[in-house]
């Protein structure tokens, strides 16, 4: 989809017609208004950043100002369908506190997040000894807002750690859905940014 960031057309994809969507970190709300338009969702979002908050109530999203950490606390189980972290994961305080908070309040959870296990990031660390700078970790490391960078090997781990299920799980590079049925390990070699659909083990609980 031209213009569309790979994470966002994986997401759209993913999520069914008429669902009731949460985006943590929605940003400017270019995902919840991209799945307004394509799947007639209803969508939320929270924003910590009062000026993208403003620009996402100039398109008419519903977006609340906020953290995420503090917010997330007061929706009730299984308010939504789908719970977003949009390349959000990364930057909060407690993700494994996170994970578990999206998947009380939603049915599933849809997590997409750079890969610091990706070969460009290995190739930085070994050759230059330094932390990486990417398209996806565009920032150093004195300015970024990450501060729980992971390998999707990490991340595969922590959801079999926690007794979650991963339904469905994407790779992208240079902006392009990887094709080729990879595994975990060869995702965390050549993908730059993964895609993971997430649930609990038994969907009633």
């Amino acid at each position: 989809m031209k213009n569309v960031r790979a994470d966002h057309d994986i997401i759209s994809k993913i999520v069914k017609n008429n669902s009731r969507i949460l985006d943590i970190g929605c940003a400017d709300g270019k995902l919840l208004h991209l799945l307004e338009e394509k799947k007639n969702v209803s969508g939320q979002g929270i924003e910590i950043n009062h000026d993208k908050v403003e620009t996402c109530l100039k398109k008419g999203l519903s977006v609340i100002e906020g953290d995420a950490n503090k917010e997330i606390i007061n929706f009730p189980k299984k308010s939504f369908d789908y719970v977003i972290l949009s390349q959000t994961l990364q930057t909060v305080k407690r993700p494994k506190w996170i994970l578990n908070e999206i998947l009380r309040i939603g049915k599933r959870a849809i997590i997409s997040f750079p890969n610091f296990g990706y070969w460009s990031c290995r190739t930085q660390i070994i050759f230059n000894g330094q932390m990486p700078v990417t398209k996806d970790l565009k920032l150093p490391w004195y300015d970024t807002q990450n501060i729980h960078l992971c390998t999707i090997k990490d991340f595969n781990n922590l959801i079999k750690e926690m007794n979650f299920k991963v339904d469905k799980k994407f790779g992208i590079s240079k902006q392009k859905i990887l094709s080729f049925p990879y595994n975990v390990i060869s995702l965390n070699l050549f993908a730059s940014h993964a895609v993971f659909l997430v649930r609990k083990n038994t969907l009633n609980n």
